[in-house]
């Protein structure tokens, strides 16, 4: 059988027999190959229609868009937060939060403990210390200023203990 076709392709010298099980061979592995690609084609459309849940790709991708816009104000919100944080740190540094208190009679002819000394401290002890003595002639109020949990003038034993209550207390 003389076939331009198969001369041009090299192969009308050979037996046609040989010819039609390369072919048979060739269609039988395209087959093959369609059928696995079908079964990975359907295995995928399952995934694929399992991930959309029912929806359409329209309201899939809309459903994205808003994740990924809630990502974002939830990044904005947390960094707003850490700065506020920041600042309401740098603010309590210097804040009172360390307070000791001792009530105490002034003098002994005096009842009720009406005199007091007050020490406030920030996170540092530095502050100052309020000592109110009320006698019967008025009440005298003054004050002393406090650096490091230290003080430049003599503190009295009121003072001194309304200091040492102070700065036992952790900020």
């Amino acid at each position: 059988m003389n076939s331009k076709v198969l001369e041009s392709m090299g192969i009308a010298d050979w037996d046609m027999g040989l010819v039609m099980i390369i072919f048979a061979a060739v269609i039988f592995i395209l087959a093959v190959t369609c059928v696995v690609l079908s079964i990975e084609l359907s295995k995928f459309r399952k995934r694929y229609d399992r991930f959309c849940g029912g929806r359409d790709a329209g309201s899939l991708e809309h459903e994205i868009g808003e994740v990924f816009r809630e990502n974002k104000a939830i990044k904005e919100q947390t960094e707003k937060n850490r700065k506020d944080i920041r600042i309401l740190y740098r603010n309590f540094e210097s804040a009172f939060s360390k307070v000791g208190l001792v009530k105490y009679d002034a003098f002994p002819q005096m009842g009720g403990k009406l005199s007091f000394s007050l020490a406030l401290l920030d996170e540092k002890n530095n502050g100052f210390i309020i000592n109110s003595v009320h006698g019967r002639d008025g009440c005298y109020t003054y004050t002393k200023e406090i650096k490091g949990g230290l003080c430049d003038l003599t503190l009295g034993g009121e003072e001194e203990k309304a200091l040492n209550a102070a700065m036992k207390i952790q900020a």
